[in-house]
């Protein structure tokens, strides 16, 4: 396909390199919210202007378009931007990545140089394998999460929606990392994780734990705002 990027940023960068290794699709250009690079080249390609550009795109000569931004909140929003405006949704994927024949793939997926998954994996949409990271067997990467490089997930693993693994983390057997939970460099999990925590060390302690609803609080201010 011929396709876009959006995000020229250093993450854009590496998902370019990765596509023209793989040489499977064409790179027409990169889309930025950033107008001082609007007209600019990266990396030897056309920054074409903003996300807006989506859809004029969709009319031409593009068939898709892959989201290179790091944040995962974001890199999912664009994702939907990319599919509503008719837009296919491309994968970049290392030559030197290796997958297990049985591994599945979603789309807007970005596996990067080096990085190992291993028999029944399951990818979801919007991932991020970076490079050098290991996911074992039967794991399970859900929706725009990010694996950092170096990262060893093993065998029966859960990474939920939105979760972030960073750089050199280790997750053992049978955990599950909660959506939108983080943990920090260098961590080595050995218990799960609930949703929307932070955990960091050896072995990993949370340091930030999930908000917590209270519904007196939240509806007393519902009320104090609308009596003003």
């Amino acid at each position: 396909m011929n396709i876009v990027i959006l995000g020229a940023g250093g993450h854009g960068r590496v998902v370019l390199d990765i596509l023209q290794q793989a040489r499977e699709h064409v790179v027409k250009g990169f889309l930025d919210s950033n107008p001082q690079i609007w007209g600019r080249r990266v990396d030897g390609v056309p920054v074409l202007g903003g996300p807006d550009l989506l859809s004029d795109l969709a009319t031409q000569d593009v068939d898709g378009a892959i989201v290179a931004i790091g944040d995962n909140g974001i890199r999912r929003q664009f994702a939907d931007l990319v599919d509503a405006a008719g837009l296919e949704l491309a994968n970049a994927i290392h030559p030197s990545a290796n997958l297990a024949r049985t591994v599945t793939v979603g789309c807007n997926v970005v596996i990067a140089a080096g990085a190992l998954v291993c028999a029944h994996c399951q990818i979801g949409d919007s991932v991020i394998l970076n490079t050098g990271c290991i996911v074992d067997h039967e794991s399970m990467v859900g929706t725009a999460a990010h694996i950092c490089p170096g990262v060893k997930l093993a065998g029966h693993v859960t990474i939920e929606s939105g979760a972030f693994v960073g750089i050199g983390a280790t997750v053992i057997q049978n955990v599950r990392i909660g959506y939108d939970a983080v943990v920090g460099a260098g961590s080595v999990v050995i218990e799960d994780v609930e949703p929307m925590t932070t955990v960091v060390g050896v072995p990993a302690k949370t340091i930030k734990a999930k908000p917590v609803f209270d519904p007196k609080v939240v509806f007393a201010g519902q009320a104090v705002a609308a009596m003003r």
